[in-house]
């Protein structure tokens, strides 16, 4: 029986999952590469050369006027599809000229804008929460929604960042005024978990394969996350509902649910480092930041060169 190779998108995905590439990742490049085939009228990618690309790439840039980090990404996408799919040289593609990102200044707002935008917020108390989780600690916006109940650590006003950019794990400070409010919000989930958990359910969904070694594991309350979705998980693959409940991500990674627009929820997490690079003798300050003391030790950029420690 003769073989049959697998779809090219098949064969991208695997590829992709095989180095433990983020799933974000996984679709950005399916997205490009798809784009990139119906661009070039359907024609395997073995096919083309690099005319082909560099008009695709021209494309984005004048038809569809995409930023340069954009472009960039498309050329990723296809230098991935080349080099770790198809298994073709791509010295071709090395030649190919990127496109130049211009340095951008980052939105930082002060202090009296981040109180207007908490005034102006729709969504609830539990997205406030989450903006001030932002705003407090400088995490990002997927990372404060995935995470978890055993990662918030009251006793050392710290919080543990899983899996953040670039798969890294960290540690960030956790102000002590939102201990109260994360503490009642707390409260209020492991409610709505001991009702998931009277009905059969109660599950999250676990990194890697820890469900197979611990099966029970989702359902206990440290695995839990801190924002949970009102509504349970749904497998994207399978379109089954396994009695997981879902993080906030597919709620309110919209800019529109938590933020009035984008550059709000960006602002409100550079301006976390902004604010932390103060000088050591403002002990007066009662905002969500932790304060910056002389001391050695690094933080995350912005502030490199600052020691952030808890608030009294």
């Amino acid at each position: 029986m003769p073989f049959t190779a697998p779809p090219l998108l098949t064969q991208l995905r695997t590829a992709i999952r095989t180095r433990h590439y983020s799933p974000r990742t996984e679709e950005a490049y399916v997205q490009w590469v798809r784009r990139f085939v119906r661009f070039c009228g359907t024609r395997h990618p073995r096919e083309l050369g690099a005319g082909d690309v560099t008009r695709f790439l021209s494309s984005l840039a004048m038809d569809a006027n995409v930023s340069a980090s954009t472009q960039n990404q498309a050329l990723a996408a296809i230098v991935f599809l080349y080099r770790d799919v198809l298994n073709m040289p791509v010295g071709w593609l090395n030649a190919l000229v990127r496109a130049k990102r211009p340095a951008r200044v980052p939105v930082v707002l002060t202090r009296d804008e981040v109180r207007q935008l908490f005034a102006q917020l729709r969504g609830g108390d539990a997205a406030r929460l989450v903006l001030e989780v932002l705003y407090g600690t400088g995490m990002r916006l997927l990372e404060a929604l995935r995470l978890r109940v055993k990662d918030v650590d009251f006793g050392a006003n710290e919080i543990t960042v899983r899996g953040g950019k670039g798969d890294r794990d960290r540690r960030t400070m956790l102000p002590e005024r939102l201990r109260a409010p994360l503490l009642r919000h707390l409260a209020e989930v492991r409610v709505q978990h001991e009702r998931d958990l009277a009905s059969g359910a109660g599950g999250v969904e676990l990194p890697g394969a820890l469900s197979l070694k611990y099966p029970n594991a989702g359902r206990e309350w440290a695995w839990q996350w801190v924002f949970p979705a009102g509504r349970m998980y749904e497998d994207a693959e399978t379109g089954q509902r396994p009695g997981q409940r879902d993080s906030k991500e597919g709620k309110l990674s919209h800019a529109a649910a938590l933020f009035c627009n984008a550059s709000a929820r960006d602002g409100v997490r550079h301006s976390y480092g902004a604010g932390a690079v103060r000088p050591p003798q403002r002990r007066d300050d009662d905002d969500l930041h932790a304060r910056a003391e002389s001391r050695g030790i690094g933080c995350e950029k912005p502030c490199r060169h600052a020691v952030i420690t808890r608030l009294g």
